[in-house]
Formats: C-alpha cells, structure tokens, sequence
C-alpha cells in the first residue's frame, strides 16, 4: 500500500512539472538514439574494414620460412662447446621451400574437431610479361571450393566466375590493378615468366579485387595445378596450408602447437593482424566515450530539473514528513521520478536508435575499391541496446540520488515555521 502511494505521489510530481520531465526525457532519448546509432555504425564500420583482411587471413597459417639454420658446425664441435662463437654473414641452407608431408598435416588437420576447414595454398613470384617490359607480381595457386568456402574469395571476383580456376586449364584470376596495367578483360590471354625463367601463356577467366589497392596491382590467383606447374614442381608442392578454426581465440595456442608437432612453422591471426585488431579497439573506444559523455550530459539535465522541484516543493515535502512519511520514502519519491525519467526516455531511444540505424543502413554506399558494399555497414547487435538501457538507468539513477538525498534530510519543522 506504501509503495502505491509512493509511487502515486511521484507521478503527481512528475506531472506538475510535465514539460521540464519533457525536456529530461527528450534529453536522455536523443542520448540514447546517438549511442545506438554510433555504436551500430562503428561495429558494421569494424567489421567492413577488418573483413578485407581478417576474414581473408587464415586462423593459423602453416608455412616453410627461409631462415639461417641456428646451429652452425663450429657449435657441434667438441673444442669449441664452452665457447661464445661469433658466425658473420650467415647464409640460409639449399632447402626446398614447401611443408614437408603435407599431405599428413591435412589430413591430421581435418580430422582435428578444433578445425573448421583447411585450405592448401602455393605461392609463387612471377613477371607478368606486357610487351617488352615486366611487372612484378605473386600468383596463389588455391584449392577454389576451399578458398571459396573458408575465404569469401568469390566475393571478390567482381568479373568473370571464380569457379572457372577448377575447370579451365592454365586459366588466372588476374587482380584488378594487374588487370589495368595489362589492359586486359576476361577470355583475353596473357603471358607470365616464372622465378625459375619458364613462360606460361595463362587464360584470364576473372577479375579479382580484394579493396586493398596495393595487393590488387600485384597479387592473382590460379589452381593449385597451374601454381605447381609454373614452378616446376610435383601434385604435392605446398607453399602454404592455411587452417580455419571454429575459435578464433584458440590461434595463438594452435599456432605453436602446430608448430612443435609438425615441426614447421605457424602463425596466428591475431599476431599477423595486430594493427586491424588495436584500430577496431580504438574506434569502438572512442564510440562509447561518445555515447557515454552524452548520458552524462543528460544525467546533469535530469540532476538540475529534481533540485528546482525539491526548491519549488518544499511545502510539500514538509507535508509529507509531518504526516508520517519517511526520510527513506521522500528518498525513494525522487529517485523514483529520475528512473521512471531515464526508463521513458532510454526505451523511446532504443526505438529510434534502431530506426535510426536502419535508416543509415539503406543509404548507398558504392565505391569501386569495394565492389561488395552497396550500403553504410551497420551492425545490429543487442549488446549495444543491453549497455545503452543499462547505463541510462544507472546514469539517471545517480542524478536522482543527490537531490533525493537532500530532499530526505529536509525538516519539516523548519520549513513550516518559516512559513
């Protein structure tokens, strides 16, 4: 019965001042509104940009690095075993260059229930030959269905069909800023010079173009067959088997267990794409300081209108102690009016956040260094709303607090008899 009249009594109050509670509402939905709205764009925002190269970047990357042998044969000798040995100019060892037993590795992969899919990869440099002059460029000889599956690459190929790898020999995915340097179009042929000297006439049968300028004018992609062929070597030639996990979080463990077992070498996602992962970081940052700083300032609007009510009624107040009514209950009067404040207005901002976010989602977004978005990215996520209906409580919460306290400590013998 108490908390009825309690909250009776809040909702008089409320409506005495109707338009100033207006103006707190309104100040905390606009609050609300922007955080959601900032928040889903930023998320669709991170995950536009680090799906250029995240979503394309193996989990774990197994490979064979070029690298000194660490113990020279001065250190196998038994004169020279406690001594500190000083080798200069240290060459790599003649050793080839794919994963040894590859083969296994892949098939112990697939049947590891920690891993998503597999992927083997050759990567191989070349000359793309244009008349009398030679570019620079790499060619990634890839299982197509694998790549396709595990690394959206048929998103990318925005000419020709991607599958066209599998079923058409000697055929190349060309880059699109090989393609423009080459000028050259799906179905022409074009012709490249291996590392090793050996010319290979290749049918363009798409064009690739990954968003990342500085990859498009160099890299290309073929079948595993045609990598193998151009370099010269057998069926089982890996350079590279890439590993899709189902965790992401478990690559760094993976990665060096990978490492000690097949005795190769491995690295993981988050180690090769640090600099994507601590920008996403530093923009959602600053997102919520945004959104947060605007509670705030909502918080202060609604803190200023509950002290100009608990000056404009002292009188009731002063009434209500004098007829038994609590410092706990006045208390609990105003804090009431600051939550049912910050619950109106966070809910109506949930609404338009959404409304508003969705509306950002629909306005064109066409650039042709990323021929795969056609709108602003938005993320819909119901983490955002959980923290946005959250901190608006406990932001409105804490404004009520300090005037609902002062309000409490009001003796009503003194206001009485001032009057």
């Amino acid at each position: 019965m108490k908390l009825k009249l309690i909250a009776s009594i809040s909702a008089s109050l409320l409506m005495a001042r109707w338009r100033q509670t207006l103006v707190a509402a309104i100040g905390v939905t606009f609050s609300i509104t922007m955080f959601i709205a900032l928040l889903s764009f930023m998320g669709g925002l991170n995950k536009l940009l680090d799906g250029l190269v995240v979503n394309r970047t193996p989990h774990v990357r197994i490979y064979k690095e070029v690298k000194p042998t660490l113990v020279q044969p001065i250190d196998k000798g038994a004169n020279f075993a406690e001594s500190y040995n000083f080798v200069h100019s240290v060459k790599p060892k003649n050793e080839r260059l794919d994963v040894l037993n590859s083969a296994a590795i892949i098939k112990a992969l697939k049947q590891d229930k920690r891993v998503m899919g597999v992927a083997p990869k050759v990567i191989t440099q070349v000359y793309y030959n244009v008349g009398s002059v030679d570019l620079m460029g790499v060619i990634n000889g890839i299982d197509v269905e694998a790549e396709a599956k595990l690394f959206t690459f048929s998103d990318y190929v925005i000419a020709g069909n991607y599958i066209d790898l599998k079923n058409t020999p000697n055929s190349i995915v060309l880059g699109k800023g090989v393609a423009e340097k080459m000028l050259v179009q799906v179905g022409d042929i074009i012709q490249i010079t291996s590392s090793k000297g050996q010319m290979v006439n290749l049918k363009v049968v798409g064009i690739f173009q990954s968003g990342l300028q500085e990859i498009d004018k160099v890299n290309s992609y073929s079948s595993l067959h045609t990598a193998q062929k151009i370099m010269g070597e057998s069926n089982s030639f890996l350079t590279d088997i890439q590993v899709k996990l189902n965790d992401i979080n478990l690559a760094p463990e993976m990665a060096k267990e990978f490492q000690a077992l097949y005795g190769v070498d491995a690295i993981d996602i988050q180690t090769a794409n640090s600099q994507f992962e601590t920008g996403s970081f530093i923009r959602t940052l600053i997102s919520y300081v945004v959104g947060i700083t605007l509670l705030i300032v909502a918080g202060f609007g609604i803190y200023n209108i509950l002290n100009m009510m608990i000056y404009e009624k002292m009188d009731s107040i002063a009434i209500l102690k004098a007829t038994g009514f609590s410092g706990v209950d006045v208390n609990r009067i105003f804090i009431s009016i600051a939550l049912s404040i910050g619950l109106f207005g966070g809910i109506l901002g949930l609404i338009f956040g959404f409304g508003l976010s969705a509306i950002i989602g629909q306005i064109p977004f066409n650039t042709s260094a990323l021929p795969t978005v056609k709108t602003y990215p938005i993320e819909y996520n119901l983490y955002f709303y959980l923290v946005a209906i959250v901190f608006s409580t406990v932001t409105t919460y804490f404004a009520g607090y300090l005037p609902a306290r002062k309000a409490s400590k009001i003796d009503p013998v003194v206001i009485i008899r001032g009057k």
